[in-house]
């Protein structure tokens, strides 16, 4: 037997529906198994450039740590940076 859905209300705002969700279990409101997997390959993830000023010896340092991965040393930095954020 089907489980009956509470309904979603209509938003007037983004900023409504937001806190909506972030009170409210979205399984209550929609059947799960029935979603469908997609892929968006044109999306790409928005960044900000930025400028950072390091010790030469520690730039080298991670050039070569970089080099032993065969990677740019940007996307090390990068890959590390978000390896750690969430560790604190």
């Amino acid at each position: 037997m089907a489980r009956k859905h509470k309904p979603i209300p209509d938003f007037e705002t983004e900023a409504e529906e937001r806190t909506f969700w972030e009170s409210h279990d979205s399984a209550e409101h929609l059947d799960w198994s029935e979603a469908e997997r997609v892929t968006m390959p044109n999306l790409k993830p928005t960044s900000t450039s930025i400028s950072l000023r390091l010790p030469v010896a520690l730039l080298d340092r991670i050039k070569v740590a970089a080099n032993k991965r065969d990677m740019p040393y940007q996307s090390l930095i990068k890959a590390w940076l978000a390896e750690n954020v969430g560790k604190g």
